[in-house]
């Protein structure tokens, strides 16, 4: 086959995003196309997110279908890079915000917050821009886990208005009520007061361009959830249970709350906490404290992805202790994590790509 860019492009055509199952033209994600002097086929492949997994594998896939179509000795200049895909287009509120991701589990204890910060964590370190809400309004633990505790959020004036500038720790941009009230001091608030503040992050903090916004909630289903679904449209909500049999109750009822008609959010799947104990000094050994495949059932039963498992191990609760994430560690925590983040960002591009928009929640209660 003769070298030129049409040609190119029909080898590339052959080239499937496995996640997407459309090829890599098609989708748009082949640019900067050019051959050089030298005969170098030089181009750009912009995956849907910076924590693709599949990177390599698509990488491979390319040099493979031009070695097909020009022979083994073709020279290949082959860039990586991602622009993480959205659906909110002309938003009125957070108009620079990609993706707005809900973190629920139905019940307090099972670590939804130590997900919802590795998460943050993870996917900032793999190159995206990331906020972090802490929802949870009466039990607020983001300053603790992000050493961010005594913090104070500086205030700006932008066209007149008194706007909040995030703390940044990490790489991750963080709101939470904790930020504004004394670590001792209980919240003693009726609902529309906690509902109140959630708005305020909401809009009326400084988020700038953002690729994931992920909102920390707090147990239950009650007014702080409402409240977030009838303010913005959520791309999608990530479930976290553990595997007895007390969790998946709460955790079941937090995601058929997303799947109802008037609510309708997307759920991105499951991420089962606490799924085995490993001791340290003895690393291979899997101990089910709490039961075993909770979450990879619920997960099944309602049709979602399965986003990974979490062990329980003693590092993740010193890292929390500490506001040192667990993810910026070596070892196994840190991949399972890692795996975890990654599947996020893929259900994310999948549902982006395969389903219409989220819309704004009108409910009457």
């Amino acid at each position: 086959m003769t070298l030129s860019k049409e040609n190119v492009l029909k080898a590339l055509a052959t080239v499937e995003d496995p996640d997407l199952k459309k090829d890599l033209v098609t989708l748009g994600m082949i640019q900067d196309l050019e051959i050089t002097a030298d005969q170098t086929i030089r181009f750009k492949v912009v995956l849907t997110t910076p924590a693709c997994p599949l990177k390599e594998l698509i990488r491979m896939n390319c040099e493979e279908a031009l070695k097909k179509a020009f022979g083994e000795e073709v020279s290949t200049d082959i860039f990586m890079t991602s622009n993480v895909t959205t659906i909110r287009d002309n938003a009125p509120l957070l108009p620079k915000v990609r993706n707005i991701i809900a973190i629920a589990s139905g019940k307090g204890g099972v670590g939804k917050s130590t997900c919802s910060s590795n998460l943050a964590v993870s996917l900032a370190r793999s190159g995206a821009r990331v906020g972090l809400i802490d929802a949870d309004i009466f039990g607020p633990s983001v300053p603790t886990m992000f050493n961010v505790e005594g913090e104070q959020p500086a205030v700006k004036q932008d066209n007149g208005k008194n706007v909040i500038l995030p703390i940044e720790q990490y790489g991750v941009k963080l709101m939470s009520i904790g930020f504004l009230t004394p670590a001792e001091s209980a919240m003693v608030w009726r609902g529309p007061m906690a509902s109140s503040a959630l708005k305020q992050f909401i809009g009326d903090v400084d988020w700038g361009e953002l690729d994931y916004l992920l909102i920390d909630l707090p147990p239950g289903t009650s007014d702080i959830h409402l409240t977030m679904v009838q303010t913005v449209p959520v791309t999608g909500a990530v479930i976290v249970t553990t595997p007895q049999k007390v969790a998946l109750a709460d955790a079941t009822k937090a995601l058929t709350m997303f799947q109802q008609a008037q609510i309708n959010v997307p759920v991105l799947g499951v991420v089962e906490n606490m799924a085995y104990f490993t001791p340290a000094e003895l690393p291979e050994n899997k101990y089910y404290i709490f039961g075993e495949g909770g979450g990879k059932r619920l997960a099944e039963k309602y049709n979602v992805p399965y986003l990974g498992e979490i062990p329980l191990v003693q590092g993740i609760r010193e890292s929390g202790d500490s506001g040192y994430p667990a993810v910026m560690k070596e070892g196994l925590i840190a991949e399972a994590f890692g795996n975890f983040a990654e599947n996020v960002a893929r259900q994310v591009a999948i549902r982006n790509a395969e389903m219409s928009k989220t819309e704004v929640v009108q409910i009457k209660v």
